[in-house]
């Protein structure tokens, strides 16, 4: 549902209706597995296996929340993927130098970092050469495409899915089926699949960030910002200042709709066709607006379905929240603000580095500070990177590669008096 500013009929007042994103990472419902033939099933993403095009469509409304991810991307990407090979022999280093030819490490490292950074978890994928002999080819697959499939009865997840979920499957040659390694140790399962003959030529590799609940797909730490609401607000914020600018009506009642609603109503009238559910969704609209109208419904109650979650707490299909217009000011610019920070906290960046400081008066940070504030970001970003060098070390091993070092140098912001704008650090070379 896009997020929208309705007029109340016969009110000199407005009511703002968004999507409710408390509930967009977490199901409150069983999640079953669905059945692909008579011997594999995979795990949806979600109850709808909708999940993380759901999260992207809220991504993309919000310029904070999107800008943020970008930049903790582009964090972790640092001064790129690099393959040391000073101190490998010459054979090798001509080996490697071949390598990157045939596989493009900063398109897959950026990838990779994005997909880590959205949804906590990255998919590479290995292609041994026709002799088996090494590995020819690197490919990351998009995360929101893959699905697992169901762990067996010790836990482990032995396939991955991947296709184009948002589209109707109706096929199972539609779906890329590929096995899936040993999450906690892939090079030996790798070694000891190639021992036993293995006709596979294509493996895929999980890098998967820990979090405190091991899911199938892990919940993003940046997920509290759904939780909390603070999404909710800073998009009704943005909403009443384009009210304000359109129309001199202030906005009085803001109304979230979970999806479910519309679901159930769906569900209880029978209709699946599109083009039904939209007319649906927009009568069901205008039935909260009439309600709304008019001094005569200050008696009148609103019934609407909630149910409890296990841990005890209500989860309202829609919710109407009456907004304190008598506030001063009138231009939120203060909220905004706390909004902003807010998101770029939970997401741990600073709002001096993306420039997403708003308000008329803006303090800045010294130069020394964003430099410190910029080192500590890039510095964070060493897990991430521990986490990504699995699959390279594998790479490096299992071709023969020795002395070659898998490495991300950062970039360190310099100061004037050292006459250049910025150099490269990493562990083996000060400079």
């Amino acid at each position: 549902m896009t997020p929208s500013v309705e007029n109340i009929p016969g009110v000199n007042a407005a009511a703002a209706l968004v999507r409710d994103g408390s509930s967009v990472f977490r199901d409150d419902t069983d999640i079953m597995p669905v059945r692909i033939n008579d011997r594999e099933e995979y795990m949806p993403w979600g109850a709808d296996n909708m999940m993380p095009y759901n999260i992207m469509e809220l991504i993309e409304q919000d310029e904070t929340l999107a800008t943020c991810l970008l930049w903790n991307a582009q964090m972790c990407y640092g001064s790129g993927l690099q393959y040391n090979t000073a101190e490998a022999a010459a054979a090798t280093q001509k080996q490697v130098e071949e390598w990157l030819l045939d596989n493009s490490l900063p398109q897959y490292f950026l990838g990779v970092a994005q997909d880590m950074k959205h949804w906590g978890f990255a998919i590479s994928v290995i292609i041994l050469s026709n002799d088996g002999k090494s590995i020819a080819r690197l490919i990351r697959k998009e995360a929101c495409y893959c699905r697992f499939a169901k762990a067996d009865k010790y836990g482990k997840i032995k396939r991955v899915y991947y296709a184009l979920w948002r589209d109707a499957i109706n096929r199972e040659q539609e779906i890329e089926k590929i096995d899936l390694l040993d999450e906690t140790s892939p090079l030996a399962d790798l070694q000891e699949r190639m021992k036993k003959g293995t006709k596979a030529n294509k493996f895929a590799i999980v890098t998967r960030m820990p979090t405190a609940d091991h899911t199938y797909y892990p919940i993003p730490y940046w997920a509290a910002i759904f939780r909390s609401h603070w999404y909710n607000i800073k998009q009704l914020i943005g909403l009443a200042k384009e009210n304000k600018i359109k129309n001199s009506a202030p906005i009085k009642y803001l109304v979230e709709i979970s999806d479910k609603y519309f679901d159930r109503l769906f569900r209880n009238e029978g209709i699946t066709d599109p083009a039904k559910q939209r007319q649906r969704m927009i009568s069901a609209k205008q039935e909260i607006l009439d309600f709304l109208a008019g001094a005569e419904n200050s008696g009148k109650t609103w019934f609407a379905n909630f149910y409890v979650t296990p841990d005890g707490k209500e989860c309202h299909e829609v919710q109407i929240t009456k907004i304190d217009t008598t506030k001063q000011g009138g231009d939120w610019e203060s909220d905004i603000q706390e909004a902003v920070n807010m998101i770029c906290f939970t997401l741990q960046v600073h709002s001096n580095l993306v420039g997403s400081v708003p308000g008329k008066s803006q303090t800045n940070n010294s130069g020394s500070d964003k430099r410190e504030l910029y080192t500590i970001a890039q510095a964070l970003q060493k897990p991430y990177h521990d986490l990504l060098f699995t699959v390279h070390r594998l790479i490096c091993r299992f071709n023969g590669w020795d002395g070659v070092k898998v490495e991300v140098p950062f970039i360190q912001l310099t100061t004037l008096d050292e006459n250049k704008d910025a150099k490269t650090v990493t562990i083996n070379n000060n400079e």
